[in-house]
């Protein structure tokens, strides 16, 4: 008698899980992905505490101006967490770059060795600040652009892509 019940409340428990699976499988609604990428030359970028870049991929116009306004969003202090944005050349190398400028402290993390290797930069950043830069990328490839931060590079870094 006990284990005709257990196996009763065994055969409800588990017809019971199954529906609310279905259930829930069919109630999902679906996300629709774009293929598309737009194109602008004026880019909106933010940094925050986490030491992520809201977004890390833009495209723009070869040969035409670009703006790029940079905010950190953090509340941590300059000195902890400050953010940059340095647009490299093509051709540069990003890690021995970026290694070298975690070194330069007293020129807020720019190595003085690869200045040849920027073509745009903001200053550093502190909580709440915000850098409005203007540039151009003359030739059509892609450009990375880090965060010079000692550290911050590895996660802070995107590609620009100029048509």
């Amino acid at each position: 008698m006990k284990k005709l019940l257990l196996i009763s409340i065994l055969s409800i428990g588990l017809i019971s899980c199954g529906s609310d699976k279905k259930e829930a499988e069919t109630t999902v609604p679906t996300k629709e992905t774009s293929t598309e990428t737009s194109v602008s030359n004026e880019i909106s970028l933010k940094g925050n505490d986490e030491m992520k870049f809201d977004t890390t991929k833009f495209t723009v116009n070869a040969g035409q101006e670009v703006t790029l306004t940079f905010t950190n969003e953090g509340i941590l202090p300059l000195e902890t967490m400050g953010h940059n944005v340095v647009v490299l050349e093509k051709n540069a190398d990003v890690a021995q770059f970026a290694n070298a400028s975690a070194k330069a402290k007293e020129t807020n993390y720019i190595s003085e060795l690869y200045i040849t290797d920027i073509i745009a930069q903001t200053k550093l950043l502190g909580p709440g600040e915000s850098e409005t830069i203007k540039f151009t990328l003359k030739e059509p490839g892609k450009y990375t652009f880090i965060c010079t931060f000692p550290g911050h590079w590895i996660a802070m870094k995107g590609t620009i892509t100029a048509i």
